[in-house]
């Protein structure tokens, strides 16, 4: 991977390809050019090209999984499974991780984002005497801000100066880097960025999924919202490089919080066309991708390889793939079914299959006991249990070949094509599980209960190898036909990053930071908004039926009177699982020891139903990603220098 902060010549994503947009088209128009020169930024061509690679280079950091894992693993969401290498262990924090330099992948952030942020500095710099609208440029404003927003809460303060002065484009192949200050790069580059980008962007995107006015509120709340945080410092986090905690705008954290919170209520008031899904299960449905709830995605599709960008038959485990959901998706397929009564012979009854239940096996990252129990403690009210993981898995053998009608499952009883095959239980049965000696007639350790056909795991039995599957994260085709599909290739849906119903989130946790609210418009208020939503369904997406329910009442009633962080953590994590958000929420908040200092999981073991307490070791210096090895090798400057600029604790 390029590290180009200290060699900008190339300008644009990591595959060094720009793509050109029509400005007049309401879709982005990627065409590849083999030979790129920087002065072709300097040509209106070369703008709307260069704002088109902004939107691409999303690809190279959203729907990757190893800076998935970086945002997921050693979060209360997310542990390491089975078949986790270094990269996902060296990320849990736990007794055999050893994050440094060198393994963490938060690189795959550094390396996309400054690229990006030298072909904004170009679009920006270059396009008042090109005659683009402000509109336009606002894109690249955003862009900016928000690639910058990303590097400020992981490593904490970055360089301004890429080689040619601050927010210049860079052409030299200067190996020399300095680093600002965490204020210095929000009051000089996201806040005033972001501001312009509310004052100029449009309400409706100039392309299918454009930045709009709406997208650029939200990310300037939640800058404010981050920005207070970290001048209050509640458990004196250190910060890098060393500065005091003051504003050089002379405004302190509450000042912050209360602008947080009236920019993100003037989202939820003007919203243009954006809004909330009637429910929980049809904002991450892939056959309602890119809707209204959706305020930003890294965009795939399943009809051009071109606008995929990358394979639409296989995956090639790497950017600018969408391959995030792989590593939450256990390997499902080694479940046995019986041929006969007898068992005399068995067969995989749960094929790989490109469907959003299913999808391809990575088993590298799995959920943790606690958060089956307690983060989802209420299953029977609240959907988003119910629309986050795959629970039941349904026999699909038909499709791959198996001519059988029947198969033999749990107490040897017949199933049929669609039947559940295995389901995770929702709650610890009134009837004790029996479960087999190792693997059992299930090869994965599942157990049965009394005249059930589908063999059964509880929640205290969820292990690293055998776990519920990430369903919003599942693939969806539509040219799959009667077989299993292409299960092997990146997903072609898009990887959603920003949705409108965060507004609610970073308005509720301002106010709960001290800002004065509007009328109907409290913390209590906004969060039962959301909870509202989540009591109502339309489907029962485990139980594959239709289900009309509305638990909104219980669900309101259910919420505290006074509304503290701790509850909007969880809240965010009952909204936001496994969506890329838990990592840098909790460091925001500071709660990230308190929150993720132990979990509890079945070893990796199949048939191993004991659960096991394991305690982190979050360290305040964790709370910033080190600077990537890479980015430091390539510089040139001395070794005093280069320690210097890594952040403190790391190797």
């Amino acid at each position: 991977m390029k590290k180009i902060l200290y060699k900008m010549r190339f300008v644009g994503i990591a595959s060094a390809m720009i793509f050109l947009a029509a400005s007049c088209s309401d879709i982005l128009d990627e065409q590849p050019r083999s030979i790129y020169e920087p002065k072709f930024l300097q040509t209106k061509d070369g703008i709307y090209g260069g704002i088109t690679s902004m939107y691409a280079h999303l690809r190279y950091i959203y729907g990757n999984a190893y800076y998935y894992n970086a945002t997921q693993t050693g979060t209360d969401e997310t542990t390491y499974a089975e078949s986790a290498d270094a990269n996902f262990k060296d990320m849990d924090i736990s007794d055999v991780s050893n994050l440094t330099a060198t393994t963490s992948r938060s690189d795959a952030l550094w390396g996309t984002a400054f690229s990006n942020i030298n072909t904004a500095n170009a679009v920006i710099e270059y396009a008042d005497s090109l005659g683009i609208p402000d509109a336009v440029t606002a894109e690249a404003l955003f862009f900016r801000a928000f690639d910058y927003f990303q590097l400020v809460q992981t490593f904490g303060g970055v360089p301004l100066d890429l080689g040619s002065g601050q927010f210049k484009f860079n052409t030299s192949t200067s190996r020399y880097s300095v680093r600002n200050t965490v204020p210095e790069v929000y009051t000089k580059a996201i806040f005033p960025d972001l501001v312009k980008a509310v004052a100029n962007l449009p309400v409706t995107g100039r392309v299918t999924g454009g930045a709009t006015k709406t997208l650029a509120r939200l990310y300037l709340a939640k800058a404010y919202l981050t920005y207070g945080w970290w001048l209050e410092n509640p458990n004196n986090i250190p910060t890098y490089p060393e500065c005091p905690r003051t504003d050089p705008d002379g405004h302190d954290a509450k000042w912050y919080f209360q602008q947080a919170y009236d920019v993100a209520i003037a989202g939820i008031t003007d919203p243009g066309s954006f809004g909330l899904q009637a429910t929980y299960y049809d904002v991450n449905l892939g056959s309602n991708d890119r809707n209204n709830e959706i305020l930003l995605y890294a965009d795939h599709n399943e009809k051009s390889e071109l606008y995929n960008g990358g394979s639409l038959t296989y995956g090639s485990g790497g950017a600018p793939d969408n391959f995030a959901g792989w590593m939450t998706t256990w390997n499902y397929t080694v479940i046995r079914s019986g041929v006969d009564a007898a068992w005399k012979a068995n067969v995989s009854s749960v094929q790989r299959e490109a469907v959003q239940a299913l999808g391809r096996p990575w088993t590298r990252m799995c959920p943790t006991i606690d958060v089956v129990e307690t983060t989802f403690a209420d299953k029977t009210n609240d959907s988003r249990y119910d629309g986050t993981f795959t629970t039941v898995y349904r026999g699909n053998w038909k499709k791959g070949g198996v001519t059988n009608e029947v198969l033999y499952n749990a107490n040897d009883k017949e199933v049929s094509m669609g039947d559940a095959i295995l389901t995770f239980l929702n709650e610890e049965p009134a009837t004790a599980i029996t479960y087999p000696s190792g693997q059992g007639k299930s090869n994965i350790g599942a157990g049965t209960l009394p005249n059930r056909s589908d063999f059964v795991i509880s929640p205290r039995g969820i292990s690293r190898v055998v776990y519920p599957g990430l369903w919003k994260l599942g693939p969806y085709r539509t040219d799959n036909g009667t077989g299993l599909g292409q299960p092997n290739a990146g997903s072609t849906r898009p990887f959603n990053i920003a949705k409108f119903s965060e507004l609610y989130f970073v308005a509720a946790e301002a106010a709960v930071k001290g800002a004065t609210v509007q009328t109907g418009k409290s913390a209590r208020d906004l969060i039962n908004v959301i909870r509202a939503r989540a009591g109502k369904w339309r489907w029962d997406n485990n139980g594959n039926v239709a289900k009309s329910a509305d638990n909104s009442a219980a669900m309101t009633a259910a919420t505290p009177a006074t509304i503290d962080i701790n509850y909007i953590l969880a809240e965010r994590s009952r909204e936001y699982y496994g969506e890329g958000y838990r990592w840098l929420d909790l460091v925001r908040t500071q709660k990230w020891n308190e929150l993720a200092g132990t979990y509890e999981i079945c070893s990796k073991a199949y048939g191993d139903h004991t659960p096991a307490t394991v305690t982190r070791k979050i360290q305040p210096y964790l709370y910033l990603r080190p600077i990537p090895q890479g980015q430091l090798d390539g510089m040139e400057m001395t070794k005093e220098e280069k320690a210097a600029y890594q952040n403190p604790g790391y190797e």
